[in-house]
């Protein structure tokens, strides 16, 4: 009987354990959280200074990561980069799910005339080229982090609804919500004080997602110019400056560059590993 438990245990203890991969991505998350609050204290130099006669070099002791064609710290300005790169994605991620909430909690509850009115929506805003939309409009208007969020935050929101609503799908025929409808529970009530409690670990998990997606998104309208003002310390916008550079200094594109894809990645895993575990208590 020993022999026969044992094996159950430890598969127990290995799917409610945190794996090594899970660990490693949230430490780096956690880093750059830290950077993107204590960045100005942590830097090396001053990530804005302009060194003309330095120019771009390579690595030292002096500049960890070389400098750029300005002759400003590479390592400094990557560090101060995460404060922009973090706030933006955060933004978009929790506004556009913030949206998706409440419109995948109306359209999954209430059905019909208003169910199909937001999913003609979703489908037509799902059928757009998002990142293309979000370039003509931001050319456009002129520019600017806060625009290029906010066109973010209403192209996100799209899928973010429909897998609100699909979450929805599955808790309204259950037990407890037709005991709310018996005894009288507003609707209003009903979607908000029932339903959604039960749908925030889905909704927490895909937030993660957002994050990532949205981290790209910012960087490559930085990296196009339609984003943060020249000069800002951005991951983006360091891409976009120190590619002209690469056979003297590559490092001034490297670090930024890793920094993103690891940041990325990071959150993928963590959104994916977070999914799988509220899915399993489901």
């Amino acid at each position: 009987m020993a022999e026969t438990l044992e094996p159950k245990r430890t598969k127990e203890a290995r799917r409610t354990g945190v794996p090594i991969s899970i660990s490693l991505s949230i430490a780096f998350v956690v880093l750059m959280i830290v950077f993107a609050i204590f960045g100005s204290a942590l830097t090396p130099h001053d990530p804005h200074e302009l060194r003309l006669l330095v120019g771009d070099v390579r690595p030292s002791t002096e500049f960890w990561a070389g400098t750029d064609n300005l002759g400003r710290d590479v390592a400094s300005r990557s560090i101060i980069g995460a404060r922009t790169a973090l706030i933006g994605a955060v933004v978009v991620s929790v506004g556009a799910f913030a949206i998706g909430t409440v419109l995948g909690l109306t359209s999954g509850y209430l059905g019909g005339a208003v169910d199909t009115a937001v999913m003609r929506l979703a489908d037509f805003m799902l059928a757009l080229p998002g990142l293309l939309i979000a370039i003509v409009v931001v050319g456009v208007v002129g520019g600017g982090f806060w625009i290029a969020v906010l066109v973010l935050i209403f192209l996100f929101a799209a899928p973010d609804t429909r897998i609100v609503r699909s979450a929805v799908l599955e808790q309204r025929p259950l037990p407890y919500i037709e005991a709310a409808r018996t005894l009288g529970v507003s609707k209003p009530r009903v979607m908000f004080g029932h339903v959604l409690p039960n749908i925030v670990p889905i909704i927490f998990a895909y937030v993660v997602l957002d994050f990532a997606f949205a981290l790209v998104a910012l960087a490559g309208l930085s990296f196009l110019g339609l984003g943060v003002q020249p000069g800002a310390a951005d991951w983006g916008r360091m891409l976009a400056e120190n590619k002209s550079i690469l056979f003297t200094n590559p490092w001034a594109a490297l670090v930024p560059a890793i920094l993103l894809v690891l940041t990325a990645a990071s959150m993928n895993l963590i959104g994916d590993w977070l999914y799988d575990r509220f899915s399993l208590k489901q």
